[in-house]
């Protein structure tokens, strides 16, 4: 399997990389254009055409959030994290909600269309050797969130799950959020099999992962006053990890 690999991640490479340039010009179109909504639907566009390109792979996808949201009051999403092919299944999940990440500072530059979107979407690039920076970004971006009504995606775990066993939650970045979002609307995800896309390393991809991203019952914010959020803390880590399924 993995010598098929190689040859179906060539040609998968070859599209994924034209789907990106064509991409960062369509975003730079729409942003000059008509600002940051149609930016924002660029994006959602490109994610739908990214998980095309997987498809190359024989990805396949299960999407599920049976729950409103309420697009007048921001969202904290919360997820595990398993791999770069996380993004693109999230954001097209709560497309509506237009949702923005915390990402490392490394990838806002290098990268046609990811790199454009993370400078001008309104992501927060944090510089993980800073954490004063760190910090301030996040605080900027919260705000950002709060203001707009957008939808915040945070990865507690702090870096990937090689594998698909979640690390333990940091929660300095979430204290944050809950500080200067305290009218969110908080969605625990659990994605599993991303982790199977990349699990011969960055080269070649792993073929015919099922990945599954699932939204868990939202929760308000507000019903949980200072004294609370320890136990929302560990609330939102059970409910996300006791889904997640390794085989």
């Amino acid at each position: 399997m993995k010598y098929l690999s190689y040859i179906v991640s060539s040609v998968y490479l070859l599209f994924f990389g034209l789907s990106l340039v064509i991409s960062h010009g369509i975003q730079w179109i729409c942003l000059k254009l008509g600002g940051q909504k149609w930016h924002n639907w660029s994006v959602n566009l490109m994610q739908f055409t990214l998980m095309r390109c997987q498809n190359l792979l024989g990805t396949r996808y299960t999407l599920k959030n049976p729950h409103e949201l309420n697009s007048n009051q921001p969202i904290i999403i919360v997820s595990n994290h398993q791999s770069m092919n996380d993004i693109s299944p999230m954001i097209w999940l709560f497309k509506k909600h237009f949702p923005k990440f915390i990402s490392k500072k490394e990838l806002g530059k290098g990268i046609p269309g990811i790199s454009f979107n993370l400078r001008h979407g309104g992501a927060a690039l944090i510089d993980r050797n800073d954490p004063k920076q760190a910090i301030t970004e996040i605080i900027r971006f919260a705000k950002y969130i709060h203001e707009n009504n957008y939808s915040a995606v945070i990865f507690p775990e702090g870096t990937r799950s090689k594998n698909g066993v979640p690390r333990p939650f940091k929660r300095k970045g979430l204290d944050v959020l809950f500080k200067y979002i305290p009218n969110a609307q908080i969605v625990p995800v659990t994605i599993n099999n991303s982790w199977k896309t990349t699990k011969y390393g960055k080269f070649p991809y792993g073929l015919g992962a099922h990945i599954t991203v699932e939204a868990h019952k939202p929760l308000l914010l507000s019903d949980f006053p200072k004294d609370k959020r320890d136990e929302l803390l560990e609330h939102i880590e059970k409910v996300i990890t006791e889904h997640i399924v390794i085989d």
